[in-house]
This record gives C-alpha cells, sequence and structure tokens, in this order.
C-alpha cells in the first residue's frame, strides 16, 4: 500500500526496481484492479526484463472507496490528481504506461496533459478516446448482468467495495453527460511513442479509436489489430506480449545508456 490525502491505494511489484531497470506502469480497465491483470504483469516482467508496477485506483481492488457517483471527469481528475503522484511514491525513474480501456485513455490524458520526463511511451490496450454508442450498448448490458445477473458475486472476489468500482464506472459512462466525452484533443500533445492494441471484435469500442489517433496525433504511432475482445493480454496473449515487448525494447535502446 501507499497512502495519498490519508487514502490507502493496493499496489504490487514484479521484476527489478526503478533503480535498476525501466519500469512498465499498469494502468488498469474500469472494472479492473490490480488482482484482474492475473498473471499478465510476471509474463510481461520475465518478457522484457523490466520492472512491471501495478496500482488500484481509488474505489478499486483493496484501496480505499469514493464517494459516489463517479464524476464524468473521472479519467482527467485520476490523470491530473493522482497518477503523477502515484508514479512519485513508487519510486518511478522511467516507464511506459501500459494501460486497458479506461487506464488507457488515463495514460493519454497524462501524456497529452503533462510534461512528465520519465514517461518514454505509452502502451495502449482498447483505448477510449471519444464514446461510442457500441460503447454504451455494452455497458448498459454490463448494468442488467450486474443487478440481475452473478457478475457483481464475480467482481466482489477481487473488490473489497464491489459497488463503488461497478457503480462509479457505470454510473459515469451512462451519465447523458458522457456523451460528449472526447480527449483526441490530448492525442495531439503526446511527445512520446505510442503503441496500440485493439481487438477487432470488442464490444466496447471499434477500430475507430486507434484510427483517431493515428489520424491527430504528431508522435509516433503504430497499431495492431489482433482477433479478441476488449482485453487483448489475455484473449490476444501471445501476440499482445510480443507486440508490448518489442515496443519497450525499442523505446528504452533509444532512452538507455
Amino acid at each position: 500500500m501507499i497512502t495519498l490525502d490519508g487514502k490507502r491505494i493496493e499496489t504490487a511489484w514484479w521484476g527489478p526496481g526503478p533503480d535498476v531497470a525501466p519500469t512498465l506502469v499498469l494502468l488498469h480497465e474500469g472494472l479492473g484492479c490490480v488482482a484482474l491483470w492475473r498473471g499478465f504483469p510476471e509474463k510481461l516482467a520475465a518478457a522484457t526484463g523490466f520492472g512491471v508496477f501495478a496500482y488500484s485506483r481509488l474505489g478499486y481492488g483493496t484501496s480505499d472507496p469514493v464517494p459516489l457517483p463517479r464524476p464524468v471527469s473521472y479519467m482527467h481528475d485520476e490523470a491530473r490528481d493522482m497518477l503523477g503522484r502515484v508514479l512519485d511514491a513508487a519510486g518511478i525513474r522511467r516507464c511506459i504506461l501500459v494501460g486497458h480501456s479506461d487506464g488507457a485513455s488515463i495514460a493519454a490524458l497524462y501524456a497529452g496533459g503533462v510534461q512528465d520526463f520519465r514517461v518514454r511511451g505509452l502502451a495502449l490496450l482498447s483505448p477510449h478516446y471519444f464514446v461510442e454508442a457500441i460503447c454504451l450498448d455494452a455497458i448498459a448490458q454490463a448494468r442488467t448482468a450486474y443487478e440481475t445477473g452473478d457478475l457483481r458475486a464475480r467482481l466482489a472476489r477481487y473488490h473489497d467495495n464491489v459497488d463503488v468500482a461497478f457503480r462509479g464506472w457505470n454510473g459515469a459512462w451512462l451519465d447523458p453527460a458522457f456523451r460528449a466525452w472526447d480527449i483526441t484533443d490530448a492525442l495531439a500533445h503526446i511527445r512520446v511513442p505510442v503503441l496500440q492494441l485493439q481487438g477487432l471484435d470488442d464490444p466496447y469500442g471499434t477500430v475507430a479509436q486507434p484510427h483517431i489517433a493515428e489520424e491527430v496525433a504528431y508522435c509516433p504511432v503504430e497499431t495492431v489489430l489482433l482477433d479478441a475482445k476488449h482485453a487483448p493480454q489475455f484473449e490476444a496473449p501471445t501476440e499482445s506480449l510480443s507486440a508490448i515487448t518489442d515496443f519497450a525494447h525499442r523505446i528504452f535502446r533509444v532512452h538507455e545508456p
């Protein structure tokens, strides 16, 4: 755990520390947490030789809860108010932000809004840059599964405050004001290379998401389309691990002495 503003934040580390090697910082999805990365961090550390650091945002995993409802700006708030301080507390020296879904959006917002020379690249899995109808439909279906199916019981195995985790995410996305959410302006301000992994059968977003980054970003952008849904790290694990490992090694061949 680390503590910020009196709130406890769950963290985990795999591989070498930040004084020995670069770090891959994992930013989880809207219903994720440290535990829901499963075996991926260990595989990533083994494949790259780098450290891997993950944390559960407030309201998730075993981190302390947050008040509900979450504001529509919650991803902007995380990027502006929390992520840099978490990197400070973890002693991160040079890193790639590896974000999944909401975590990918937070990574893009941070790199596009904060000049942090520790961040050398972004690896974004199933990123959201604007709202698509397909995404809102899937999130509405998730609410039904939570209220009438077994989704709540399954998530409760991983989140101490499961209603905070689910309703904070679900309520914000289904707020009518969220339809105007759009962070493509942040993409034009990113100054580090970006790798995007997008599943071709993603129920939460289409290939229009990575394509908009290719169109508006001035930084180098690589996109890998995969035979996967919303979690390529689990649904196309070999291809995802290979793409991120190759990207990370190329980044740090440039930056490391």
